[in-house]
């Protein structure tokens, strides 16, 4: 255990040192046929990209509806979309489509499908997307296989080829052109052009998709002829299932640390964080600022110094983290910057400004107390919460848990604002106008889930996150992000408190896995089983 309990940095790379080798020459013949068993830790209970950007959307969806664009190790390739151009001035991007695709009920592939989701649900519907895409005012369709993005302010080229892979997926106009596009049955029976096509989805037990015959890329693919999502959310059930052969593949931390550190040392696994280069993610505390004790600064100040970071990063984390640094992570390149304000461990001066913001401790011990919903998104966002739980019962607040199922704390928080703290984890994704900034942009669509529902709004950070997001000049844009964190952290709005790299285990007998920077969330066409 002692190599993976290493201090904040090192073990990134010590997670890194883990991962198989997954990006090399194919050696072994490949073997068609089969079926891949993969746990899911939970379910949402949608499976439309184009209405949800999840993990848990895409770890499933992203194998029977495909993006526009995907990212691959050397760098953004084709999907749907063969070629990309912008107007010199940044508001006219101009997409070629693939020919000869279609959709898995036999209809054609064609513009109107991307310009029909683009502007009915990309910019209205989606979480991350409706944001990013404000400035779009239309789709045009010169021919059949063009697509021309329009838009009222500039738009980067850079920028819109870094959202394709989570936030460009079309999805089938003649299936929901004239429908009440968040009751469409297909959102929950996805029709696609992906090289799995949807069987049946059982809540509570399992997903299946079954290899598409008509798929683009030939005959040859998939591998596969099926794969199949069992929901297991219990960790310890999970770590069985995969020891026994039940389950070939446990992604995004889907059982405890302990059993990953583990499972590392059996020889039938792969166990590492190679796949995730594009997934890294925060963990957090969200504030309701409708509640005027959390619209106190100097209350929030105070509640992250009550937070022993470098404790929960080697306790729960196992060393597989950081301290986090504000709304983009080290992950973000150029556009992070580890200059901002810092709230070191320190409960005494907690107590302190809670005193001074006017919340003394009263006869109950207490100060005030809160209602907290933690994410059920594994074992180690529940044994964050307990833990935030108990650092902020040592400087006086009393945190009630409110335990709930993923539709149940998406609803409960996103939705009905009912709670006064929540934890997750939030996941960047290449570049800070496409998954974090919307977490501080106000004006997002009610009920959106992972933006900002928080009730908390500021005239210049959404002044920065608009100038950023059409800016062209990508130095000047760098500028603008690193203003931006060092505002999130100034203003606490949320704390973005660690972060971390996610972690898969799966069996040596799935082959090609792991070998693209978004591998869980992308298409697995070339996956094979050894057996």
């Amino acid at each position: 255990m002692k190599r993976h309990l290493r201090p904040l940095g090192l073990a990134l790379a010590a997670a890194g040192a883990l991962a198989a080798p997954a990006v090399k020459a194919q050696t072994e013949e490949v073997k068609k046929g089969g079926t891949a068993i993969i746990q899911m830790k939970g379910e949402q209970r949608i499976l439309n990209p184009a209405l949800r950007a999840s993990t848990g959307v895409y770890y499933i969806t992203g194998k029977i509806i495909e993006p526009l664009i995907d990212l691959s190790y050397d760098g953004y390739v084709p999907v749907l979309a063969t070629e990309w151009s912008s107007s010199e001035d940044g508001l006219h991007i101009t997409l070629k489509l693939r020919e000869g695709v279609n959709w898995h009920d036999g209809e054609p592939f064609t513009c109107d499908d991307v310009s029909f989701t683009a502007m009915n649900m990309w910019k209205e519907l989606l979480n991350y997307s409706s944001s990013l895409q404000a400035a779009l005012e239309s789709v045009d369709c010169p021919d059949p296989h063009t697509a021309v993005f329009n838009y009222s302010k500039p738009m980067p080229l850079q920028l819109f080829v870094a959202a394709m892979p989570d936030l460009g997926h079309p999805v089938p106009k003649h299936l929901y052109e004239g429908t009440d596009i968040m009751q469409n049955p297909h959102n929950t029976a996805p029709v696609g052009t992906g090289p799995f096509k949807f069987v049946e989805y059982e809540r509570g037990q399992y997903v299946i998709a079954e290899r598409n015959d008509d798929y683009w890329r030939g005959e040859e693919y998939p591998y596969l002829d099926r794969i199949v999502w069992r929901f297991i959310e219990d960790p310890s059930a999970a770590a069985a299932a995969i020891e026994a052969g039940e389950t070939m593949e446990s992604g995004f931390i889907g059982i405890s640390l302990a059993d990953i550190s583990r499972l590392s040392e059996d020889d039938r696994f792969d166990v590492g964080t190679k796949g995730y280069e594009n997934n890294v993610a925060h963990s957090t505390i969200e504030f309701n600022h409708r509640n005027p004790i959390l619209a106190d600064l100097k209350v929030r100040q105070a509640m992250y110094h009550g937070l022993d970071i470098d404790y929960a990063i080697e306790t729960i984390m196992r060393g597989f983290a950081k301290p986090g640094r504000g709304l983009i992570p080290s992950a973000g390149g150029v556009n992070y910057t580890d200059d901002v304000t810092t709230y070191d461990y320190d409960p005494e001066l907690a107590k302190k400004m809670l005193d001074e913001a006017g919340y003394p401790v009263k006869d109950d011990g207490f100060r005030f107390k809160l209602r907290h919903r933690p994410a059920p998104w594994g074992e180690y966002t529940q044994l964050w919460s307990e833990y935030y739980k108990q650092a902020m019962a040592e400087i006086g607040i009393d945190v009630e848990l409110l335990q709930n199922d993923a539709p149940g704390f998406l609803t409960g928080v996103y939705r009905d604002h009912d709670f006064d703290t929540a934890n997750g984890w939030h996941q960047f994704r290449s570049d800070p106008a496409v998954s974090t900034t919307v977490w501080l942009r106000s004006g997002q669509p009610a009920g959106s889930p992972w933006t900002n529902q928080f009730g908390w709004q500021d005239d210049e950070v959404d002044q920065l996150i608009d100038d950023a997001a059409s800016e062209l000049d990508p130095a000047k844009r760098a500028e603008m992000y690193h203003e931006l964190q060092k505002q999130s952290m100034d203003k606490l709005p949320v704390i973005f408190a660690i972060e971390h790299p996610f972690i898969s285990v799966t069996s040596k007998k799935l082959k090609n896995h792991h070998n693209t920077p978004r591998w869980n969330s992308s298409s697995w066409y070339d996956l094979w089983i050894d057996q």
